[in-house]
């Protein structure tokens, strides 16, 4: 007995035409061209997870620096001063301090060697 697979075949054609809401011409109008534009789309998903970690990383440096020269002293001897006196605050939760409670930054950076 033949084995039809239409109902398969809908099935996921109707997956994929669901995905592509948004797009424009053929990309949308199109399984084939729509499927290569999906792989596109996941592929730079994936990439700007990764991508986002690294400038939310990068402005909390820029800030640090930024409320560190107020202060007087360096980003990097900053980060130095913390790791002697062993304080274990990462840079998110120092740029936060730095930008919401710069009285508290201060007493931190003044606790800290100026060298």
């Amino acid at each position: 007995m033949r084995i039809k697979r239409g109902k398969t075949t809908k099935k996921k054609h109707k997956k994929i035409k669901k995905a592509l809401k948004g797009f424009l011409k053929s990309r949308r109008a199109s399984v084939k061209h729509g499927r290569e534009a999906l792989i596109k789309k996941w592929s730079r998903q994936y990439e700007g997870r990764r991508k986002r970690k690294r400038d939310l990383r990068a402005l909390w440096i820029i800030r640090l620096n930024a409320a560190a020269r107020e202060e007087g002293l360096t980003y990097s001897k900053l980060i130095a001063s913390l790791k002697k006196k062993k304080i274990e605050l990462d840079r998110k939760i120092l740029a936060e301090i730095a930008v919401n409670h710069p009285d508290v930054f201060k007493k931190i950076a003044s606790s800290l060697d100026k060298k």
